[in-house]
């Protein structure tokens, strides 16, 4: 299973409104960051193990694509943190976490 990186206000409305049919789980990333090192680990980790289940997976690179980071955290009315990661149903937050709480563990027993 792959995640995609979207770096575009378009790509975020589009992952937006899929949201509506099927799950997005977005991780927001930061590049400079240890503690978003590791949750890119444990996502990835979590995606090798899965098979596409009706979600759809996305990275943002936070500081590479800053305006795409704001607007996801304005869209869904969610404190901007990095790493953190969001699950998006019906076009609204149904679940975040970040920094140390990104763990394979916590997203398989959120998504699955």
């Amino acid at each position: 299973m792959e995640w995609k990186e979207i770096t575009t206000l378009e790509e975020w409305n589009d992952i937006l409104a899929q949201s509506a049919d099927r799950g997005q789980v977005i991780l927001k990333h930061s590049t400079t960051c240890p503690v978003s090192a590791n949750a890119l680990h444990e996502y990835e980790q979590y995606l090798k193990d899965k098979p596409n289940h009706g979600v759809n997976y996305t990275l943002v690179k936070v500081i590479e694509s800053r305006p795409v980071s704001n607007k996801i955290a304005e869209d869904l009315d969610v404190k901007h943190e990095s790493p953190q990661i969001i699950y998006i149903k019906n076009k609204a937050k149904y679940w975040a976490a970040s920094h140390w709480s990104v763990t394979k563990a916590h997203i398989t027993a959120v998504v699955d």
